[in-house]
């Protein structure tokens, strides 16, 4: 696979480990599958869901928790870190799960989102009632099925770890964050527009710190120095770096939302201003149009049947307001500040090394 010159590819030892964490991963799959059949073959599909889920994504997460691991000198190979990184993709998957249901989201990695995945069955099979309800609800208790497995393998990750206690403190204070991040960002799309465009970015920042920035990055770089045994000064300078690279993530994702080439993003574009996202690219908006074009923008946010052209006009406003610009500019800003914490962070120079090429492939062509 060819990559941009400013985007490094996979390290051949991130390469390796990505692949012990999948071959681990579907092993206890399976096993979970089985333990489904043995209540009903009709349990089945549940895990058969989650399965088919974890086969994409880049595996970020895992890997900052390997990064955060190797950082105090642990063995590049010890189980409890294979295992937590699994865990820490089956709490993404859950998360991306209930995402798509509170987003009304059709598609996943270009595929069928899972609510839609048992909507289909419903409706191929024939069966009574509501389909659409049945996929929802099949969805819910898939998504509750594998926050459940995740906590179930990080428990039993945490126990062989140097520190317990703590590695289950920070998975218990991501799980708490996440599920409040997501509910304020469903408040976000129902309260009533108006707010002033400080309070919309604050309120914006917020929203992507909690539901996806700490639990994409921070938690997963702190979890793997945790577990390690890392002290308090290495943690601290852990979380110095992962903040902004967490939100200089999340804000390209939110780009991407809007301006995205669905072949890569596997949902239609313009995909977040139908969901009505208020984001920061939305705030910047707020802060910079005319009065119509804060109306025009306002009638498209949320609109579920917003046709191509006015994405398409939306676009052009985003772009010539400037307010990609100052999104673009908060990457940057974010990039550069993570990166010079991560120079000054109090870790081997391989673990160092490798963070930073993994920091710099998170950051992308915009940096």
């Amino acid at each position: 696979m060819s990559h941009p010159p400013s985007v490094p590819p996979v390290l051949a030892e991130e390469a390796e480990f990505i692949s012990a964490v999948e071959r681990r991963m579907e092993e206890l799959l399976t096993g979970y599958r089985d333990r489904a059949a043995a209540i009903s073959e009709s349990a089945v599909p549940l895990v058969d869901a989650i399965t088919g889920l974890v086969r994409g994504g880049k595996r970020m997460r895992a890997v900052l928790a390997w990064w955060g691991w190797r950082g105090t000198g642990a063995a590049a190979d010890d189980a409890c870190i294979r295992d937590a990184a699994v865990a820490l993709e089956l709490f993404q998957a859950a998360a991306l799960i209930h995402d798509d249901i509170l987003d009304r989201s059709d598609t996943r990695r270009g595929a069928p989102s899972i609510h839609r995945s048992f909507e289909a069955r419903h409706r191929q099979a024939g069966w009574r009632q509501d389909a659409e309800h049945f996929g929802v609800s099949a969805a819910v208790l898939t998504g509750d099925l594998c926050l459940s497995l995740s906590e179930e393998v990080f428990a039993a990750a945490a126990e062989a770890s140097a520190h317990p206690a703590g590695a289950r403190a920070m998975f218990n204070e991501m799980r708490f964050e996440v599920m409040a991040g997501q509910y304020l960002d469903v408040l976000d799309e129902v309260e009533v527009p108006g707010k002033d465009p400080a309070a919309a970015l604050e309120r914006a920042r917020t929203v992507l710190r909690f539901k996806s920035a700490r639990y994409s990055v921070v938690h997963p770089l702190g979890l793997g120095g945790t577990l390690a045994g890392a002290d308090a000064s290495m943690l601290e300078h852990y979380e110095r770096l992962s903040s902004p690279l967490g939100e200089a993530f999340q804000l390209q994702d939110d780009l991407l939302g809007v301006f995205g080439d669905p072949a890569v993003t596997g949902k239609p574009t313009g995909d977040d201003l139908r969901e009505g996202k208020r984001t920061a690219l939305v705030a910047h908006a707020l802060d910079l149009f005319t009065g119509d074009q804060v109306d025009r923008l306002e009638a498209a946010l949320g609109d579920p049947d917003l046709d191509r052209e006015t994405v398409e006009q939306i676009q052009h406003l985003l772009e010539s307001s400037g307010a990609r610009a100052r999104v673009e500019e908060d990457v940057a800003a974010l990039g550069e500040a993570s990166l010079a914490a991560l120079a000054q962070a109090p870790m081997r120079e391989d673990a160092r090394s490798g963070l930073d090429h993994l920091a710099r492939r998170i950051l992308g062509p915009l940096r």
